[in-house]
């Protein structure tokens, strides 16, 4: 690898990702003995199409449609300004009231556990859900706060100065997982 050159490494291919939500679909539908009441809520912006593939895999196994809604956590952020980055603000979306039904919440990956905090802020704007769960593609570890997964595609340990990607057809015209690590600097062996 040259100098200043980033080392990408794919930890799941498509055959992987579409296996993993597949499971995850099956998984929901066990531990809630079916779709009454249930409402899958995407956060933007990989989680959203997440959500709809979830959503569609429930269709095909049980043949009734879950409703899909979308969450726009920026508003609700407590890192952006240490950050020192703006997002677009999207409209978030709930196609049902959510008022006592299961939400089952979705993102691409779970980090430090700050959008997952600043997505159930948002949410509760929206009504009070009698239960809400938590799905991720990737789960990397690294907590800051006491937020824990219900559902996981793949469990990929990291280090802090890694990167996970999780790139959608949807998005970026191809679906993988990705690894990102930093360059190596001038000098430095493997």
């Amino acid at each position: 690898m040259k100098d200043g050159q980033r080392n990408e490494h794919v930890v799941m291919t498509a055959a992987d990702m579409g296996r993993a939500l597949r499971r995850i679909a099956h998984e929901i539908l066990e531990r809630n003995k079916g779709v009454e009441g249930l409402v899958l809520v995407g956060m933007y912006t990989r989680g959203v199409p997440l959500a709809f593939r979830l959503a569609q895999a429930i269709k095909e196994f049980e043949g009734q449609e879950v409703p899909v809604g979308s969450l726009d956590i920026g508003p609700y952020r407590d890192d952006i300004p240490s950050r020192g980055t703006t997002f677009p603000l999207r409209r978030s979306h709930m196609p049902v009231d959510i008022d006592g039904r299961k939400v089952i919440l979705v993102d691409d990956v779970l980090y430090t556990g700050r959008s997952i905090r600043a997505a159930l802020d948002a949410l509760m704007d929206f009504g009070r859900p009698s239960k809400v769960q938590l799905v991720v593609l990737v789960d990397r570890g690294h907590r800051e706060l006491p937020i824990r997964p219900d559902y996981v595609g793949r469990n990929i340990p990291t280090s802090r100065w890694e990167e996970v990607h999780v790139r959608l057809v949807e998005v970026d015209g191809r679906d993988e997982v990705v690894i990102v690590r930093p360059p190596e600097e001038e000098g430095d062996e493997e």
